[in-house]
């Protein structure tokens, strides 16, 4: 099968196509035909080699963090899928591969597609989507009416989490551009500030929840429009002593989450406000719920651009230049 590798860390190397074997399948594993990938920020982070401390992955290494296509063998314990099922998926860490025209995925991590949207749409969904919904549902105690600050309406995390929040009948704001500012709304954005003409800061005050994903800068300011008792879920780090308890790393990993974070969790006791580092995580169950809000029309798919198999090193560039409004996808079939 062809894909696209790295064999070292890089923010400039380009990606390079290859000739592998089709993925040999556990007993708990389903092989999927991959019709459609999606990129996210999150490639381009392990691909330079931000993440290697959290993500110690052995190079060379298939990225890929998003996937729709169709099923084409099952495991000998796999119960819950077949032959011919369309599916999508955010692969669990340390078996991403969507960057291919094969991947063996655990079918806990797997989800029927969707029946009303295309393969593309449906690979630009289960990252950004599960992230939404971790971070909202899982992370957070939110009631109807309660405040909620999405940081970057416009990108993918952030066009997710504006129509999940508007289905669980919370008041959003978000920052964009001008440009942007009818998209953010069509999704249930209730307070749209442009980032290039105003601070949030001097606009928003006693929210309950913020969800980061912009820098550290932007990060501590989102401390002060938090009501007492509230939460910033930062998905852009830094990570915490908890995020590495939780997944287990080295010890000398905790060490390094718990100097880096020491600044803004101080900040944030002090603000008497909560700070929590988001690494969102496979989970097929939820994928299965969010399709479901798919299919019913409360969650639509935003995708930018599609590009063709061939051009995958373009649809990286693109989506590391910053400028993507929702998903970049490929299609690889």
């Amino acid at each position: 099968m062809k894909a696209y590798s790295i064999s070292r860390y890089s923010k400039t190397d380009r990606l390079k196509l290859v000739d592998l074997p089709v993925p040999n399948l556990k007993q708990d594993e389903v092989l999927v035909e991959i019709y459609a990938a999606s990129v996210n920020q999150l490639d381009l982070k392990i691909k330079s080699g931000e993440f290697k401390l959290i993500l110690p992955y052995k190079l060379p290494l298939v990225l890929g963090h998003d996937v729709s296509g169709v099923v084409t063998k099952v495991g000998s314990t796999v119960t819950k899928f077949k032959a011919g099922d369309e599916v999508y998926a955010r692969p669990s860490d340390f078996h991403i591969g969507a960057f291919a025209e094969y991947i063996a995925i655990n079918e806990m991590d797997l989800a029927l597609k969707p029946t009303n949207i295309s393969f593309e749409e449906a690979a630009s969904m289960p990252l950004v989507s599960l992230t939404a919904w971790q971070a909202l549902i899982e992370k957070s105690n939110l009631k109807k009416g309660q405040k909620v600050f999405i940081q970057a309406g416009s990108g993918g995390v952030g066009t997710i989490a504006i129509q999940l929040a508007k289905h669980l009948g919370l008041k959003t704001a978000t920052t964009t551009g001008a440009a942007n500012t009818e998209l953010v709304k069509s999704l249930g954005a209730d307070v749209v500030i442009d980032y290039r003409k105003e601070d949030f800061e001097a606009v928003l005050k006693d929210y309950n929840l913020v969800l980061n994903s912009q820098d550290a800068k932007t990060l501590e300011k989102s401390l002060n429009v938090l009501k007492d008792g509230g939460k910033v879920i930062s998905i852009s780090g830094p990570p915490t002593p908890v995020f590495a308890n939780e997944f287990n790393l080295p010890w000398y990993v905790k060490f390094a989450t718990k100097l880096l974070s020491s600044k803004i969790r101080g900040k944030a006791k002090k603000s008497n406000v909560d700070y929590e580092f988001l690494f969102m995580r496979a989970n097929g169950m939820q994928l299965s719920e969010i399709g479901k809000l798919i299919e019913t029309g409360v969650i639509r798919p935003i995708v930018d651009k599609v590009f063709p198999f061939e051009q995958m090193n373009e649809a990286m560039s693109y989506v590391s230049s910053g400028h993507a409004k929702g998903k970049v996808v490929v299609k690889v079939k």
